[in-house]
């Protein structure tokens, strides 16, 4: 074999190994967290759930955002990651709303495994956001599909992107402190009577 062929062939297998291993990384289940806003005796109380990226939390951001939109229109709303989220009764929530990162054009597997963990969703309204560099119409149709699949009542979808601009109109400011403000008013559309 040509010594060029050799170094191609190692690289391309450190990159694979490299990306391989990555992945394992990012799709792992992160740490178990819960933050509750709102008051308790709220008249409709939301469950928004996300699995934490250990790279860079616009996730969290987005979904603490999303929460504090509800809370403005009489909403209690739990923010708990995927970890933390199994130990409540999803049943229970007037109001679902759900986030997956993208990785690998797909929605993360801690996500959906929860997603299929919840069973029959019995109609229960759900509010999607999925996440990504700048590539998520192949993982926002694949979590859609998810989420439907367990019987939800998909009451909205939205993409929000960490590399691509998320407001052409908005360029200048910060990509994520557009996607936390939308974010925010995509909350209070959907926390609405």
């Amino acid at each position: 074999m040509r010594k060029w062929m050799r170094r191609l062939l190692f690289t391309l297998l450190g990159i694979a190994v490299m990306w391989t291993a990555l992945t394992v990384w990012v799709e792992a289940e992160g740490p178990a967290n819960v933050e509750e806003l709102g008051p308790a005796n709220a008249p409709r109380h939301a469950l928004v759930v996300y699995d934490p990226d250990p790279i860079y939390d616009l996730d969290a951001q987005v979904c603490h955002a999303f929460a504090e939109g509800l809370v403005t229109n009489g909403y209690n709303a739990t923010v708990a990651t995927v970890a933390a989220a199994r130990e409540f009764d999803a049943t229970t929530f007037d109001l679902l709303v759900l986030c997956a990162n993208t990785y690998n054009w797909r929605p993360d597997r801690a996500i959906q495994r929860y997603i299929a963990d919840l069973g029959d969703l019995g109609h229960r309204p759900v509010f999607a956001i999925t996440l990504g560099s700048g590539s998520t119409e192949d993982a926002q149709r694949v979590f859609e599909a998810h989420i439907r699949g367990q019987g939800a009542d998909l009451i909205g979808s939205k993409t929000l992107w960490l590399m691509r601009p998320n407001d052409e109109a908005r360029q200048q400011e910060s990509n994520v402190d557009v996607a936390v403000d939308m974010a925010r008013q995509w909350g209070r559309e959907a926390g609405l009577p």
